[in-house]
């Protein structure tokens, strides 16, 4: 106990040291010596919880289609199209004036805070000052990357935007309804209710429109969808990463699921295989690398597309991905999620995600059983709950 303690005076004492230093990088940025006090005001060490965070690594790369299970779903369609109808005079504002789909920024809402709701719970949000400090101290990885967040962030506080108990985020200063980092924040934030403050941490109107503003200014193409779900013929798959015209797809045997023709024939799109050579092809246009501008990696574009056209009303996936046997689709999750509450095994949402409370659940029904305790989800339980 004595060794720990000593250890976390010795830390906290190096933050404070490295804390004051900045101040000289900070004050050469134009940031005042008041607007640091009240960044750090009551901050006497590091924020460990940030380097934890940073520290954890996954063991495994998820499946595109447990990846989009967990974002694409009745349950984030469902609160989708009641945020539509919530705010659907602001959003058809900002789809009037910035030109991108109201739907686009409802499925981003959803995939960065889930409409909001993660800054409910305070106890998991950090200070974005404290937070930044402390990777810009003790992450070589990421310092770079802090010490120009923490600018910024301190920039974001001395305009007046948000108080200092407001500048709150994720551990790595992802801010507010649409997690825009600070860097971000400065190029896009937009004041889009008019109470002279760019608040995206409490105003739905100005985290929709600053995420609108980051999409229309690198390219959105106003009344052009994201991609196309395709069918793709046999030894094609060679194709993949190619960029082509729709017409020249089409020739090429690609055609639509629903087996209607591509609009915009002339528009070019580059083949996508996200599920490998077996699964589902995806012809994908310039909105789609737009939204990648927001998150680079395909599989949070692809998400982002198929659940703005799910709350649209558009329907979604017609093809099936490659599961493995005897794995859920994301239907038959919500089924067996179903099934264990009405039985009295679980008693959180139904939204398709096994986590810990899912999966307690799952192990208990499997004793009963006679099965196997494992706590997986598996269309052999489902079978079994069934009859």
């Amino acid at each position: 106990m004595l060794a720990t303690t000593g250890i976390d005076a010795k830390a906290d004492a190096g933050f404070k040291a490295w804390v004051s230093e900045f101040y000289g990088t900070a004050a050469a940025s134009g940031i005042s010596r008041s607007t640091y006090n009240k960044a750090f005001a009551g901050i006497s060490g590091p924020d460990k919880d940030v380097l934890d965070k940073a520290g954890y690594q996954p063991e495994f790369k998820s499946q595109i289609w447990d990846y989009l299970d967990s974002r694409v779903n009745p349950y984030t369609v469902k609160i989708g199209r009641e945020m539509l109808s919530r705010h659907g005079r602001t959003l058809a504002a900002l789809e009037k004036h910035f030109g991108v789909d109201k739907h686009i920024l409802l499925a981003i809402w959803s995939m960065e805070s889930n409409y909001g709701a993660v800054l409910e719970n305070r106890d998991r949000l950090h200070h974005v000052p404290q937070a930044l400090a402390t990777l810009a101290w003790a992450d070589p990885k990421r310092a770079k990357f802090a010490r120009t967040q923490l600018i910024a962030a301190l920039k974001i506080l001395q305009s007046g935007d948000v108080t200092p108990n407001h500048l709150t985020g994720s551990w790595a200063g992802a801010m507010g309804h649409t997690q825009f980092i600070p860097t971000s924040y400065l190029l896009y934030a937009v004041d889009a209710d008019g109470d002279g403050h760019r608040d995206i941490w409490n105003s739905v109107p100005d985290a929709l429109a600053t995420s609108a503003n980051l999409l229309a200014k690198n390219g959105w193409q106003s009344g052009h969808t994201w991609g196309y779900e395709a069918v793709m013929p046999a030894g094609a798959a060679r194709y993949a990463g190619q960029t082509k015209t729709l017409t020249q797809w089409a020739a090429l045997g690609f055609i639509r699921p629903n087996g209607k023709g591509f609009p915009r024939a002339s528009d070019r799109a580059e083949l996508k295989l996200l599920g490998g050579s077996n699964g589902p092809a995806f012809l994908m246009l310039k909105n789609f690398f737009v939204v990648k501008r927001y998150n680079a990696a395909d599989s949070y574009a692809l998400a982002v597309g198929l659940l703005a056209d799910e709350i649209a009303g558009h329907g979604g996936m017609m093809q099936s991905w490659p599961r493995p046997n005897g794995t859920l689709d994301i239907r038959e999750k919500f089924e067996l999620q179903s099934r264990l509450k009405e039985m009295g095994y679980y008693d959180g949402e139904i939204d398709g995600n096994f986590g810990s409370g899912s999966k307690a659940a799952i192990s208990a029904i499997q004793s009963r059983l006679g099965m196997q305790s494992d706590g997986e989800p598996s269309k052999g339980l489902l079978k079994a709950l069934r009859n």
